[in-house]
């Protein structure tokens, strides 16, 4: 269940959202200087890391202005600039990876001088499928489950399971378990080419897979593949009989070292506290495992195969090491939670911190269920009777399955330390919406929601979550509450999908932005949205 506390951190964010922020920049967003500066810094809330080709400062003209390969210091990235590119609005788009290897993309504009109608940034968009950003969650399903029917087999078989049974279907259900687990990690590299330098999932070159391979990410996986194929050369004669104590300690120092790789390559390694975060991560991964896969194995096999005899000496032994594993998993869950969170406010105020209290729901839910299965258990030891507990378990896997579906999610979801960093370096009265008509999605930002100058912009999407091409905006403001007739928002596009503009409201209330997009010379459709403006 340690899956339960930690994954929580975890949400889909709008179309460019990660697991880093950019914390500030100079020249600043919308910054006038008097004078062209030599380089543009970027300075993020974690490490980053460079994305070959995706980060350019577009002179006036609509030329390049940026000059040689950016530099990258930790968080901060200095990109050098030609100071003769000329006066006038500068705009600065950028993507590179986090260091829990999730990419961050976003552009703001500077000007020299004064002010000019911004260029448009001619590259190729550089966001990811959503098939991709689905794919990669479904692939580290697929590898929690794996782990857990690999790891649970292999420990009932080396521990618990009678002599007088056969193998072969626990050692089937390994295997499958040690195919999944490598096969989760094989379309997680794959998926992490076009979800780091954007595309789908068949858009993957040769350069793309050797960035990624050669990167923390890549190298934690290639690290797990060959502790597999090791591993795999003990595990066939402990699936044909009882093995050596030799043999299970190499197994076990292989497992851990295994176990050691999910960390390194998400969240834990790139938090506050990586070492405690990566020890703690690993310790609920492998509660998990043996927990889940234990109950597996009781439901699948010991339960239907051992006698009476045989249950009254495993149920107990079981019973115990069931307990151990959801005392790890709360403890590892909780220290990782408490770090992740980072303050009591951002538990209530991210996504990551409502799910993960969501998570601790499920997580009480499935502890009562063990709580009534171990019951069961000492009833049955009691009595020297059967006692029926296959329903409890049953129920237990059902729990612990939505469970690692959410973990999955979690993983590619923004921690809520970070979440909050975000959301604390924009202004108190943000606003943010995703509106969606019959020809496209429109996300609409307005900053700082408040009486007076305000900064509006908006991304179309196709209903596929592709960027949209507009060939004409239109907006208006108006507040009918205190009779104010629509004033018509002066826009300028950025790229073919994102427009900005200025606005000046006179007055607090529910404001009501209307806004028009026109996406070939005869379709175009309108959406309206309330921003509270105090």
């Amino acid at each position: 269940m340690l899956v339960t506390v930690v994954a929580l951190l975890l949400a889909p964010a709008g179309p460019a959202s990660a697991h880093a922020v950019l914390v500030s920049s100079s020249p600043n967003s919308s910054a006038v200087v008097p004078e062209a500066p030599s380089e543009v810094v970027l300075t993020f809330s974690e490490p980053v890391r460079e994305v070959t080709g995706k980060i350019r400062v577009i002179a006036p003209d609509g030329s390049r202005a940026d000059r040689g390969d950016p530099g990258f210091d930790g968080g901060v990235v200095t990109i050098g600039v030609d100071p003769a590119a000329g006066r006038g609005t500068y705009l600065v788009s950028y993507r590179v990876i986090s260091a829990d290897s999730h990419p961050v993309s976003g552009a703001f504009t500077y000007s020299v001088g004064a002010p000019s109608t911004p260029p448009t940034d001619s590259g190729d968009d550089s966001r990811a499928d959503p098939v991709v950003s689905h794919g990669i969650k479904v692939a580290k399903y697929v590898g929690y489950a794996g782990l857990a029917l690999l790891v649970g087999p292999a420990l009932v078989l080396a521990a618990l399971w009678p002599r007088r049974l056969s193998r072969s279907g626990p050692a089937r259900l390994a295997w499958a378990g040690l195919g999944l687990v490598a096969l989760s990690t094989l379309a997680t590299v794959w998926l992490q080419v076009p979800y780091t330098n954007g595309g789908g999932p068949f858009d993957v070159s040769g350069e793309g897979l050797s960035g990624v391979l050669g990167s923390t990410f890549g190298a934690t996986h290639l690290v797990r593949l060959g502790l597999l194929a090791a591993a795999a050369f003990l595990l066939r004669p402990l699936f044909a009989g009882p093995v050596g104590r030799t043999d299970l300690v190499i197994l076990g120092v292989l497992g851990t070292a295994a176990l050691l790789t999910w960390p390194l390559s998400g969240h834990p390694a790139a938090s506050p506290a990586p070492a405690v975060s990566v020890v703690v991560d690993a310790v609920h991964l492998g509660s998990m495992a043996v927990w889940l896969g234990g109950l597996v194995m009781l439901a699948g096999f010991l339960l239907r195969r051992a006698d009476e005899r045989e249950l009254g000496a495993i149920l107990p032994i079981w019973s115990r090491w069931a307990a151990l594993a959801v005392s790890a998993l709360l403890l590892a869950g909780t220290v990782q939670a408490l770090i992740e969170v980072g303050t009591p406010s951002a538990l209530v105020d991210t996504t990551y911190g409502r799910l993960l209290l969501g998570k601790i729901g499920l997580f009480v839910l499935v502890i009562g269920v063990a709580a009534y299965s171990r019951a069961l258990v000492r009833r049955r030891t009691a009595a020297a009777r059967p006692v029926p507990v296959r329903r409890a378990i049953w129920a237990e896997l059902a729990i612990t399955a939505i469970v690692l579906g959410l973990s999955a999610t979690l993983v590619q979801t923004t921690p809520a330390r970070t979440a909050v960093t975000d959301t604390t370096s924009r202004e108190s009265g943000y606003f943010s919406t995703t509106l969606t008509s019959s020809l496209y999605s429109l996300q609409v930002e307005m900053d700082p929601a408040e009486r007076g100058n305000n900064t509006v912009h908006f991304y179309a999407y196709t209903l596929d979550n592709r960027p949209q091409p507009v060939v004409e905006w239109r907006a208006t403001a108006a507040l009918p509450s205190a009779g104010i007739e629509p004033i018509e928002v002066p826009l300028l596009p950025l790229t073919d999908n994102h427009a900005t503009g200025e606005i000046s409201l006179p007055a607090s209330g529910d404001w009501q932005l209307r806004v028009t997009v026109r996406t070939s010379d005869i379709d175009q459709a309108t959406v309206t949205a309330t921003v509270p403006v105090r």
